[in-house]
């Protein structure tokens, strides 16, 4: 009780909640974390041009996916770190907040007691480069998308992780998810951690049978193509023959239930009920559609749809991504790249 009634106690958690707010209509931009492709890291750096787009279009901040420990030998993290050093120049000169988050990290219920240790002492590098840095406009994420290990490990980890930062900066805003890969189930069975200054994050991709239909990385699961959203069965594939015994089976009977809007707010819903549970502050920290397959249409209607709901439920919402395989464009980030049923989807309503 006196925790709740503390006054400190009070102030920090409004302040994580007023910095959570300012986070939305946000989008990744994804370059540092292209581990296969090192010339990507010289040569498509978001430039002058990115941020005047992103200005024009609404967008308000800015999600930079950092894997720090994923590139070969030839990137230095000192080379990393002058890479982020001019984000967060650029995003302080065209007004942007900014959240650097550790991606692609090696956790694993094996190694977390050797691990961990790593993990702190990159944020204990950052965290001293940028401890003069305004805490209104830069964030920092411990650790993107935990994989599925013990959820108990996971927040020993983060524990850590969290304590270790406030020993050098007691006053950033940090951002933690739950495992298995930011989950909104994860995080509906998370117990908060014992720190006012937090914003929990989570990605939502739901239904994925839809948002990652074709993408060779996730496997045969997603081999089914010509998905559209929402659900109709005038036009539905058939199951491709690969995704016959896979989690992608059962999702494809499924669609007609979960492609829907309904089903996106009860799913959000789950996480929203939680946050109001323990009042604290949650994000959206990626959604989108892989855009290879899907229709341009249906990714247009999930987006509006994903962002309808997240409005609805007061939650903010950073897209994923902005120059990539699930980018809103048609070709080179511009204006006339950006559909026009995009720009409807993407329209921030009052």
């Amino acid at each position: 009780m006196f925790a709740k009634s503390s006054p400190i106690t009070q102030k920090a958690r409004a302040l994580a909640f007023a910095r959570a707010k300012s986070l939305n209509n946000g989008i990744s931009i994804s370059w540092l974390e292209q581990t296969w492709d090192e010339n990507n890291l010289a040569q498509n750096a978001p430039a002058k041009a990115d941020f005047l787009l992103l200005k024009k279009l609404g967008f308000k901040s800015i999600r930079l996916p950092v894997a720090f420990t994923s590139f070969s030998s030839k990137i230095t993290t000192a080379q990393l770190f002058t890479y982020i050093d001019k984000v967060v120049k650029q995003c302080d000169i065209y007004g942007f907040k900014l959240v650097i988050d550790y991606h692609y990290g090696q956790l694993s219920d094996n190694n977390y007691l050797t691990e961990t240790p790593k993990i702190i002492d990159l944020w204990l590098k950052l965290t001293k480069r940028y401890n003069n840095t305004s805490y209104n406009n830069l964030f920092f994420e411990v650790y993107n998308e935990p994989p599925h290990i013990n959820p108990k490990v996971w927040k020993d980890a983060a524990y850590n992780i969290v304590t270790a930062i406030r020993k050098i900066d007691k006053q950033r805003t940090l951002i933690v998810g739950a495992s298995n890969y930011n989950s909104i189930y994860e995080l509906s069975r998370f117990e908060r951690l014992a720190d006012e200054n937090i914003i929990y994050t989570f990605h939502f991709y739901e239904p994925f049978f839809f948002t990652h239909q074709g993408a060779d990385w996730v496997g045969d699961q997603v081999a089914t193509t010509g998905v559209s959203f929402p659900y109709s069965a005038e036009n539905f594939p058939t199951l491709n023959p690969k995704a016959k015994n896979t989690p992608g089976e059962s999702n494809y009977r499924m669609y007609p239930r979960d492609g829907n809007e309904q089903s996106i707010n009860d799913k959000l819903q789950i996480v929203k009920n939680w946050a109001l549970k323990y009042d604290v502050p949650i994000i959206c920290g990626e959604y989108g559609v892989y855009n290879k397959y899907a229709d341009q249409d249906s990714r247009c209607r999930y987006i509006k749809a994903v962002r309808k709901a997240l409005k609805r439920l007061e939650i903010p919402g950073m897209l994923w991504d902005y120059n990539s395989s699930f980018s809103l464009f048609t070709g080179k980030p511009a204006v006339e790249t950006l559909p026009s049923c995009m720009v409807d989807a993407i329209a921030d309503r009052p």
